[in-house]
């Protein structure tokens, strides 16, 4: 198989035959809702017509089957596969932590008020079991940083619940320096990671908790993701969904006693979206095949192609532009003329570019781009002269 990133560049009818987006569209919102390429679609396509004409077996798809989706989710995480359950939304597994944890009146929680609200209101419901959650309070949007977290921290810290990259400044979390934080302190590490899984290194064994449904960067459907708990958290974390999956039930009949099933499966109350998951795994397959890292390069290459163009336009982009905090993600405003950006992007839009358009807390307007590794150079320079055109 030739190599995928190279064909992107040399094979314009593969690339649009593969991902069906490019071919009327400049696509670049995949820290929105992603454009699930071909192949994930063909596989999901499969499984429907099998349901449909009685040719599935169950039983190898919810055994078999979804085991290999744990292990294609373990390679995206570095984990093992049994630390994975596949359960989507994010705010599902988020949910879970927040609700599986045992809780102590007086006990604190250290997050962000502006990370993507999924992040934020399972932690602030704890507020009625007296837990304080302590929200850090950064300079710039997103920019959470080591010595930031380090002055929250208390005696009374018990868990940081962070997001692994910031869903509109684009500042990418420090995720080795956050988990040494939280060994040296001795406190649990919960890490919303759907705006870095399939897109950057992201490596579970740093956290103890981890979710990411897969409609982003990973390229798959909407609830369809990874659920990842580290072993040594199994009891820490007590299953609060319960149903005939995750509790041993032979031959379909319940016990007197509730014993978990092993693993992630604990994780997993019941029939599991496995339509969706085995479409998550043909992109996560794709993802891996290429290697995270150097889909991170080209997210980056992209990105600087990005910032010249918006630089020389005299637009104001935020976030970390290299180096480790920088990402995928990239928002602009103008500050003389916000008024602008609305305006832009709907002509945007009228010019078939998908991308993004959302507010700071203070009502700023920004449109956010976030191309994925088959995106092209080409494809920017289009989206930057519609931009001129648009503004002329």
């Amino acid at each position: 198989m030739s190599d995928l990133l190279t064909r992107v560049d040399s094979d314009e009818t593969w690339r649009r035959a593969t991902f069906p987006a490019c071919r009327d569209h400049i696509f670049m919102a995949h820290a929105a809702v992603t454009a699930i390429p071909q192949p994930a679609v063909d596989v999901m396509n499969d499984f429907n017509i099998a349901t449909s004409t009685g040719n599935l077996d169950y039983s190898e798809v919810l055994l078999k089957q979804m085991d290999e989706v744990r292990k294609s989710g373990a390679c995206l995480l570095e984990c093992d596969s049994d630390e994975v359950a596949l359960l989507g939304p994010t705010s599902l597994g988020l949910s879970l932590v927040a609700n599986g944890v045992d809780w102590q009146a007086g006990d604190e929680i250290i997050t962000y008020l502006d990370d993507y609200p999924a992040n934020v209101y399972p932690w602030k419901k704890l507020e009625e079991k007296g837990v304080n959650v302590v929200f850090l309070r950064p300079e710039r949007v997103g920019e959470i940083t080591p010595e930031l977290v380090s002055t929250a921290i208390t005696p009374r810290t018990k868990m940081l619940a962070l997001a692994s990259n910031n869903f509109l400044s684009g500042y990418r979390l420090d995720i080795e320096a956050a988990s040494a934080l939280a060994s040296e302190h001795n406190i649990l590490f919960c890490l919303d990671a759907i705006q870095t899984v399939g897109a950057f290194p992201t490596d579970a064994k740093l956290v103890d908790f981890l979710s990411a449904d897969s409609h982003k960067w990973m390229l798959g459907p909407m609830a369809a993701g990874l659920f990842y708990v580290k072993k040594s958290r199994f009891e820490t974390l007590q299953p609060t969904l319960i149903g005939a999956w995750n509790v041993k039930c032979p031959n379909f009949i319940a016990n007197d006693q509730i014993e978990f099933e092993p693993g992630g499966r604990r994780y997993e109350p019941g029939v599991l979206n496995s339509q969706g998951l085995v479409g998550m795994k043909n992109s996560m397959d794709m993802l891996t095949e290429i290697g995270i890292n150097r889909v991170a390069e080209r997210l980056l290459d992209l990105k600087a192609h990005l910032l010249e163009g918006l630089d020389f336009m005299g637009f104001h982009a935020i976030g970390p532009r290299t180096g480790i905090n920088a990402s995928g993600i990239t928002s602009f405003t103008h500050l003389e003329q916000p008024q602008r950006i609305p305006a832009l992007f709907q002509a945007l839009g009228e010019n078939r570019v998908v991308a993004s358009f959302r507010h700071s807390r203070d009502g700023i307007p920004y449109i956010r781009l976030s191309p994925h590794f088959y995106n092209t150079h080409a494809e920017i320079d289009r989206l930057l002269s519609l931009m001129d055109k648009a503004e002329t």
